[in-house]
């Protein structure tokens, strides 16, 4: 375990949440701690939300911790850990916050821990800017097992903004060590489908939605499906595509808004989905930044995936001051290729 502090300056790159929840993770998987200031200098609300408290508590409780400026609207905390705690664990958010970002926060060291961990997690479980829990089961945990580890997640109870009052449980068997990953090529289509879900709202908005991805996408009808959620404390609204090829899935998420009209939630969403078909390849940009604290800490592996975003090249440069094994970033003509080396 290394005493040498890391210094970060949160406002660097895209300046969100992302430096923070990536900072932790490895500071946990490696037992480097770390200084960062400035936290979310680019966001309309600096600082610590809920959200973000949550994932530093989450971070402090299983790793023993000594957390300095742990508190709601900190821009800045100094975080030492100490030995990994595999067990089981329960966060509560207390708002809408998301609970998969949270979970993000502390699953990378938990794969690779001593014993088995179940963490529940109680907030928001479908947050726009944030990965859906059907993202996660569907397109990011297979790549995961792949690698080793074996983690499911329950959704428990569906938790949307601004109401929350969502729960998740993960459940993690760990590996001590992640088996490198290639992934290239898709493979052939297998299977697409567009899943509409509303609570306690209208059905009609559901069949607004699917209708524009009928119109836009040319889904037969036998892949549209309609779910109508009666458990959720508040309303809500999420539109989730699936892309199933040979070797990866891919999930597209719209998440309706007060006053956005449903028939633009499904637009938006169907141009994601034919950015990625007109491509070849076969990760999208939101599973690109999933993957890379995986295939980092497996420190082989290679993935081809789509022009970075920022918030990419944010997360790549926070990877590299925490692991000796960079990602290296290899230019293609309508992809790149990011290599753990």
């Amino acid at each position: 375990m290394s005493s040498d502090l890391i210094h970060i300056d949160g406002s660097f790159g895209e300046g969100g949440g992302q430096i923070l929840r990536t900072s932790l993770a490895l500071s946990v998987a490696t037992g480097r701690p770390f200084r960062i200031e400035n936290i979310r200098a680019n966001r309309s609300k600096p600082g610590l939300l809920r959200q973000h408290l949550t994932a530093v508590q989450a971070a402090t409780a299983i790793s023993g911790a000594r957390v300095v400026g742990d508190a709601v609207n900190s821009t800045c905390i100094e975080f030492h850990p100490d030995e990994l705690r595999c067990g089981d664990y329960h966060f509560s958010i207390g708002t809408a916050g998301s609970t998969t970002l949270v979970l993000q926060t502390i699953l990378p060291a938990l794969m690779l821990g001593e014993a088995p961990s179940t963490i529940s997690l109680e907030g928001g479980t479908h947050n726009a800017y944030a990965p859906s829990v059907h993202f996660l089961t569907r397109a990011f945990l297979p790549l995961v097992e792949r690698m080793g580890p074996r983690v499911s997640i329950e959704l428990e109870r569906h938790g949307f903004y601004p109401a929350g009052g969502g729960r998740i449980c993960a459940r993690i068997e760990p590996v001590k060590k992640l088996t490198p990953l290639t992934l290239l090529e898709r493979g052939d289509e297998v299977r697409r489908s567009a899943t509409a879900t509303v609570a306690n709202l209208s059905g009609d908005i559901a069949k607004r939605e699917l209708a524009i991805i009928q119109q836009k996408l040319s889904f037969p009808d036998e892949a549209l499906k309609i779910e109508q959620i009666k458990d959720a404390i508040g309303p809500g609204n999420i539109l989730s595509i699936e892309i199933e090829s040979e070797h990866v899935t891919e999930v597209f998420t719209g998440f309706g808004e007060r006053g956005v009209a449903a028939e633009r939630i499904a637009a938006e969403t169907a141009k994601d989905v034919r950015r990625y078909l007109g491509s070849t390849a076969p990760v999208g940009r939101h599973l690109a930044d999933q993957l890379m604290i995986p295939f980092a800490l497996a420190g082989d592996g290679e993935f081809r995936t789509g022009r970075l975003s920022g918030h990419s090249e944010t997360n790549l440069e926070t990877i590299g001051w925490f692991l000796p094994s960079r990602l290296e970033v290899v230019n293609r003509d309508d992809s790149v290729d990011i290599q753990a080396q």
